[in-house]
Protein backbone atom coordinates (compact mmCIF):
# COMPACT_ATOMS: atom_id res chain seq x y z
CA UNK A 1 0.00 0.00 0.00
CA UNK A 2 1.26 3.45 -0.93
CA UNK A 3 0.94 5.69 1.99
CA UNK A 4 1.59 8.93 0.13
CA UNK A 5 -1.61 11.64 0.02
CA UNK A 6 -1.40 14.86 -2.30
CA UNK A 7 -3.40 17.91 -1.71
CA UNK A 8 -4.29 19.78 -4.64
CA UNK A 9 -6.64 22.60 -5.54
CA UNK A 10 -7.19 24.92 -8.78
CA UNK A 11 -7.14 28.39 -8.85
CA UNK A 12 -8.07 31.60 -11.78
CA UNK A 13 -4.67 32.64 -12.85
CA UNK A 14 -4.89 36.02 -15.18
CA UNK A 15 -1.90 37.34 -17.14
CA UNK A 16 -3.16 41.00 -15.35
CA UNK A 17 -6.48 42.66 -14.30
CA UNK A 18 -7.75 43.57 -17.58
CA UNK A 19 -9.06 40.27 -17.51
CA UNK A 20 -11.48 40.07 -14.67
CA UNK A 21 -15.32 41.30 -14.35
CA UNK A 22 -15.77 44.38 -13.25
CA UNK A 23 -17.44 43.46 -10.07
CA UNK A 24 -13.58 41.69 -9.22
CA UNK A 25 -11.33 44.45 -11.03
CA UNK A 26 -12.98 47.17 -8.53
CA UNK A 27 -12.67 45.33 -5.55
CA UNK A 28 -8.63 44.53 -6.97
CA UNK A 29 -8.48 48.15 -7.24
CA UNK A 30 -9.78 49.40 -4.26
CA UNK A 31 -7.39 47.09 -2.45
CA UNK A 32 -4.71 48.05 -4.34
CA UNK A 33 -5.53 52.37 -3.69
CA UNK A 34 -6.23 51.47 0.10
CA UNK A 35 -2.61 50.59 0.60
CA UNK A 36 -1.72 54.27 0.31
CA UNK A 37 -3.16 53.57 4.06
CA UNK A 38 -1.11 51.36 5.32
CA UNK A 39 1.11 52.36 8.52
CA UNK A 40 4.66 50.35 7.56
CA UNK A 41 7.22 52.64 8.35
CA UNK A 42 9.81 49.62 9.41
CA UNK A 43 9.26 47.27 6.33
CA UNK A 44 8.18 49.54 3.75
CA UNK A 45 5.53 47.34 2.43
CA UNK A 46 1.96 48.64 2.40
CA UNK A 47 -0.61 46.02 2.05
CA UNK A 48 -4.22 46.64 1.69
CA UNK A 49 -7.59 44.07 1.91
CA UNK A 50 -10.89 44.95 1.02
CA UNK A 51 -13.54 42.39 2.03
CA UNK A 52 -17.17 42.80 0.18
CA UNK A 53 -19.98 41.21 1.99
CA UNK A 54 -23.01 39.39 1.46
CA UNK A 55 -25.25 42.70 1.90
CA UNK A 56 -22.73 44.61 -0.89
CA UNK A 57 -20.82 46.91 1.57
CA UNK A 58 -16.95 47.39 1.29
CA UNK A 59 -14.39 47.12 4.20
CA UNK A 60 -11.44 47.95 3.84
CA UNK A 61 -7.88 47.26 6.04
CA UNK A 62 -4.38 47.82 5.62
CA UNK A 63 -1.12 46.37 7.64
CA UNK A 64 -0.49 48.41 10.64
CA UNK A 65 3.37 48.27 12.47
CA UNK A 66 4.76 49.70 15.28
CA UNK A 67 8.11 50.27 17.28
CA UNK A 68 8.32 46.57 18.66
CA UNK A 69 8.96 45.15 14.99
CA UNK A 70 7.77 42.74 13.95
CA UNK A 71 4.57 42.93 15.96
CA UNK A 72 1.51 44.51 14.26
CA UNK A 73 -1.63 43.40 12.84
CA UNK A 74 -1.84 42.56 9.18
CA UNK A 75 -4.08 44.29 6.63
CA UNK A 76 -6.20 40.58 6.15
CA UNK A 77 -7.04 40.53 10.02
CA UNK A 78 -7.83 44.29 10.33
CA UNK A 79 -10.41 43.91 7.59
CA UNK A 80 -11.50 40.79 9.03
CA UNK A 81 -12.13 42.40 13.02
CA UNK A 82 -13.67 45.97 11.38
CA UNK A 83 -16.29 43.79 9.04
CA UNK A 84 -17.13 41.84 11.85
CA UNK A 85 -17.38 45.21 14.10
CA UNK A 86 -19.10 47.15 11.58
CA UNK A 87 -21.71 44.23 10.23
CA UNK A 88 -22.09 41.63 13.07
CA UNK A 89 -23.06 38.39 11.33
CA UNK A 90 -22.60 39.52 8.16
CA UNK A 91 -20.81 36.77 5.46
CA UNK A 92 -17.55 38.09 3.87
CA UNK A 93 -17.79 37.22 0.54
CA UNK A 94 -14.85 38.02 -1.34
CA UNK A 95 -11.45 39.34 -0.17
CA UNK A 96 -9.38 41.04 -2.07
CA UNK A 97 -5.25 41.82 -1.37
CA UNK A 98 -2.84 44.04 -2.94
CA UNK A 99 0.53 46.05 -1.41
CA UNK A 100 3.00 48.31 -2.45
CA UNK A 101 6.36 47.07 -1.69
CA UNK A 102 8.54 50.52 -1.32
CA UNK A 103 11.66 48.96 -1.77
CA UNK A 104 11.00 47.23 -4.75
CA UNK A 105 8.55 45.80 -7.20
CA UNK A 106 4.78 45.20 -6.81
CA UNK A 107 4.20 43.19 -9.31
CA UNK A 108 2.96 39.82 -8.88
CA UNK A 109 0.12 38.62 -6.42
CA UNK A 110 1.00 38.16 -3.11
CA UNK A 111 -1.19 35.62 -0.50
CA UNK A 112 -1.73 35.57 3.19
CA UNK A 113 0.30 34.92 5.63
CA UNK A 114 -0.06 31.84 8.08
CA UNK A 115 -2.06 33.57 11.13
CA UNK A 116 -4.16 35.34 7.98
CA UNK A 117 -5.39 32.17 6.47
CA UNK A 118 -6.10 30.84 9.78
CA UNK A 119 -8.16 33.93 10.66
CA UNK A 120 -9.70 33.57 6.59
CA UNK A 121 -10.25 29.70 7.86
CA UNK A 122 -12.05 30.60 10.99
CA UNK A 123 -14.48 33.03 9.47
CA UNK A 124 -16.11 30.70 6.76
CA UNK A 125 -16.42 27.89 9.85
CA UNK A 126 -18.27 30.63 11.29
CA UNK A 127 -20.09 31.93 8.81
CA UNK A 128 -20.65 28.11 6.97
CA UNK A 129 -19.74 29.65 3.49
CA UNK A 130 -16.41 29.99 1.46
CA UNK A 131 -14.06 32.87 0.41
CA UNK A 132 -13.43 34.34 -2.67
CA UNK A 133 -9.64 35.31 -2.50
CA UNK A 134 -8.22 38.05 -5.00
CA UNK A 135 -5.38 38.48 -5.48
CA UNK A 136 -2.29 40.72 -7.26
CA UNK A 137 0.02 43.30 -7.17
CA UNK A 138 -0.13 46.93 -8.20
CA UNK A 139 0.76 45.09 -11.73
CA UNK A 140 0.89 42.18 -12.96
CA UNK A 141 -0.51 38.82 -12.56
CA UNK A 142 -3.83 38.49 -10.87
CA UNK A 143 -5.07 35.04 -8.51
CA UNK A 144 -8.47 34.40 -7.77
CA UNK A 145 -9.09 31.25 -5.17
CA UNK A 146 -12.62 30.27 -4.73
CA UNK A 147 -12.30 29.34 -0.70
CA UNK A 148 -9.86 30.37 1.64
CA UNK A 149 -9.49 26.97 3.09
CA UNK A 150 -7.18 26.00 0.08
CA UNK A 151 -4.26 27.67 1.37
CA UNK A 152 -4.75 25.85 4.80
CA UNK A 153 -4.42 22.45 3.91
CA UNK A 154 -4.47 20.49 7.35
CA UNK A 155 -5.60 23.36 9.00
CA UNK A 156 -6.89 23.50 12.57
CA UNK A 157 -10.21 24.19 13.75
CA UNK A 158 -12.60 23.94 16.31
CA UNK A 159 -13.63 20.46 14.91
CA UNK A 160 -10.12 19.36 16.35
CA UNK A 161 -10.92 20.40 19.99
CA UNK A 162 -13.89 18.13 20.53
Amino acid sequence: MDPRKYSSFEYLSYPDSSALSSEDLHLLQEARNVTAQAYAPYSKFNVGAVIKLSNGILVHGTNQENASFPAGICAERVALSAASSIQPGVAVDTIAISYHNLNGSSDAPISPCGICRQSLSEQENRQHQPIRLIMGGQTGPVYIIQTARHLLPFGFSSEDMK
